[in-house]
């Protein structure tokens, strides 16, 4: 045999040594640097008795050109379809979030759970005569309160119910100077809904040796009308995924996530300057503001085995539009990340009989 070639299969060997997928050890399948589902999904496990956690989540979403059903749609068929006739077109957007979250368990079928989103807006625009503006929003998003409950749990197999409440924290009266001054910023511009919004969901999780997988459903449903005079769409998505644990300490999850969102109920007036016409941009139109995508994944889960540092995840997801349907012209998502760190922990007072460390 060539020594060269030699030396690289010993090399490939030692390598596939070391990221071989590791059997449950001690701990468990909550030692498994997989126990948590990929960093995009929220209330994916619940805690024992006293257990809690803390994190954060920082994503980035980019939204790039407009698109009309599954049509990409150019700015001068925007600004020019009769019949209608808008005069500004958005033409990109980049979104940023940080999401801290806190959970608590008081029992071992119940867990707390609470998220409070910071949310940063940047939206490009032309106008039909050529020039261009932008627009740009900030500010405490809506708080998400919740409670995780245990339904089942049976060997490697884990259902659980989300139970949820978005309170109206979050600004929808944002604003911004404008080619025409000063005014409110469109739909998609605001922080909050101005709504209180029920939040059900039910996720599963299961493992073996060398894999774990789950599933999610999850509904948002508007209450009442704001007090710009419009409600939000309600919204289900609905995700799935599975992940491999490379190394103890390092694992590499798949997702799908379907997104459906229906249009806005209702209009806010003070959009338009002429009430007697119609929106002189897109995503001043409530009937443009619906659709569905498919989105694919990918990610990476860190457990570092570091003395005090062993209850800490670093976890990073990236992903791509698969599909998209839009009532366009809307902008459309090009690509989204989303990186994290959570710190979990047990020992707090709790009422249920802990069976002993956290999820």
């Amino acid at each position: 045999m060539n020594p060269r070639a030699g030396r690289a299969i010993a090399s490939l060997a030692l390598l596939l040594c070391f990221f071989a997928p590791p059997t449950i050890r001690a701990g468990g399948f909550a030692a498994r640097p997989d126990a948590h589902a990929p960093i995009g999904v929220m209330g994916d496990h619940v805690h024992h008795a006293g257990g809690w956690m803390v994190s954060y989540r920082y994503m980035r979403m980019r939204m790039d050109g407009n698109r009309d059903r599954t049509e990409s749609v150019s700015r001068r068929d925007i600004l020019n379809p009769p019949p209608d006739t808008f005069q500004v077109t958005p033409t990109d957007m980049d979104m940023s979030m940080h999401m801290l979250g806190l959970m608590y368990a008081p029992h071992d079928r119940i867990t707390l759970t609470a998220m409070l989103p910071f949310l940063d807006q940047e939206m490009d625009h032309v106008t039909v005569m050529g020039g261009g503006f932008q627009t740009e929003s900030d500010g405490v998003g809506d708080l998400r309160l919740g409670g995780l409950i245990r339904l089942v749990s049976v060997g490697p197999h884990d259902l659980h119910l989300n139970a949820g409440l978005s309170v109206p924290t979050g600004s929808f009266d944002e604003r911004d100077d404008l080619p025409t001054g000063r005014a409110v910023l469109p739909y998609p511009m605001q922080i909050g809904s101005g709504t209180v919004d029920f939040l059900p969901g039910l996720t599963y999780m299961g493992h073996a040796d060398w894999l774990s997988w789950g599933a999610q459903a999850q509904g948002t449903i508007r209450s009442g009308t704001n007090s710009r005079s419009y409600t939000l769409g309600n919204r289900v998505d609905l995700t799935s995924w599975a992940a491999v644990p490379l190394a103890p300490w390092v694992s590499l999850s798949f997702r799908t996530a379907w997104l459906w969102q229906d249009n806005i109920h209702g209009k806010d007036r003070t959009l338009n300057l002429d009430p007697t016409a119609g929106p002189t941009v897109p995503t001043a139109d409530p009937d443009r503001q619906g659709g569905h995508r498919l989105d694919l994944l990918a990610g990476l889960n860190f457990k570092l085995p570091l003395g005090p540092l062993g209850s800490h995840r670093f976890a990073i997801e990236g992903g791509l539009p698969a599909y998209q349907w839009l009532y366009g012209p809307q902008l459309e998502t090009d690509w989204q990340i989303m990186v994290g760190w959570q710190f979990a922990g047990a020992g707090l007072p709790a009422f249920g009989a802990s069976r002993g460390g956290s999820h």
